[in-house]
């Protein structure tokens, strides 16, 4: 290109990229057909006259983040770069604090937000700064009614006071030590009008345990041979007190009985359920989860989705919401 080239190259660029001009404009303005600029700004970019640069903040794994959305057919996939020495940690903390500013993305005026109890959830409350104003409502149990107050109860109330919006929390453990204990309890006035809140919700945040102990809040608190017998069916993975085998299957369907929990019925009518979960040790679990079409989007990290971008056989995608077991 010579000079008079060059220059007139160089306009038409900052034009388009930088003022953000049509080709239809530049073309009227410089009196060239807009095929003579779509050739011109072509040729910019191969001389290298124009550098086309993407940037993420460095925490975020972007080309990860768009395979495993391609991969499993998510709405949203995100993945945090996590330093070496915290991959094996089951719930990063700095996963719930992405979480928080997607969260701050997906929620609009209105809508209801409902917190399951997983410890990468309540991560995500404590980070919350911005939310719109929306109700708030929770959609487990606790995982002991002593901790209540440094749990989910205590996630759901940050997140109402962030967006200033009502707060529906559930005072209640998570597992009962029967289904007639479980449904006396659903049956309680603030129990229940949580619960009716359970269709209105549109926005929902979970998490994701392994089965084993210390990864899954149900796996610490059966005894052995509860824990023996659900790892008979196959149990793989867990999710607000749902247990499934390696494809996504529900198993053990007789423990939700006695569980204070949202349907997975419920759960998959959202309209926007996110995942929280990361490291190697839990790697397989979300693999589960995410083939169980409860689950459109995932916040993660690059050591679980390494393994989730070379697993096993190809999913459906997250988005037909289909159960395995249809």
């Amino acid at each position: 290109m010579g000079p008079a080239e060059l220059v007139q190259a160089a306009a038409m660029a900052r034009r388009f990229y930088l003022e953000g001009k049509s080709k239809i404009q530049i073309a009227e303005e410089f009196g060239v057909s807009r095929f003579k600029v779509a050739r011109v700004l072509e040729t910019a970019l191969e001389r290298d006259l124009v550098r086309i640069e993407i940037r993420v903040p460095a925490e975020l794994d972007a080309d990860r983040s768009d395979a495993l959305r391609a991969r499993y057919g998510l709405r949203h996939a995100v993945v945090v770069e996590s330093p070496a020495e915290a991959e094996e940690s089951p719930d990063p903390e700095n996963l719930g604090e992405v979480a928080a500013d997607l969260l701050g993305e997906l929620v609009t005026e209105g809508d209801v937000l409902g917190l399951a109890w997983g410890r990468s959830t309540i991560h995500m409350a404590a980070a919350l700064d911005r939310l719109p104003p929306c109700t708030v409502v929770q959609l487990t149990g606790v995982y002991d009614a002593g901790t209540a107050e440094r749990g989910s109860v205590e996630a759901v109330r940050r997140a109402a006071q962030v967006s200033g919006g009502d707060a529906h929390p559930i005072y209640a453990p998570m597992l009962l030590p029967d289904a007639a204990t479980a449904t006396a309890l659903r049956n309680q006035t603030g129990i229940a009008r949580a619960f009716e809140y359970f269709d209105k919700v549109t926005v929902a945040c979970v998490s994701i345990g392994s089965w084993e102990p210390g990864i899954s809040t149900v796996h610490d608190m059966l005894s052995d041979e509860e824990r023996a017998h659900y790892a008979s069916l196959g149990v793989a993975a867990e999710m607000s007190a749902h247990l499934f085998d390696a494809q996504g299957r529900r198993v053990g369907r007789d423990l939700g009985e006695r569980c204070i929990t949202v349907e997975t019925d419920r759960l998959r009518r959202i309209p926007e359920v996110v995942a929280i979960a990361g490291g190697q040790r839990k790697a397989a679990a979300i693999d589960a989860v995410l083939r169980s079409g409860l689950v459109t989007s995932l916040v993660t990290d690059t050591a679980a989705a390494d393994f989730l971008l070379a697993a096993g056989s190809t999913p459906r995608p997250a988005l037909q919401r289909t159960d395995p077991d249809d």
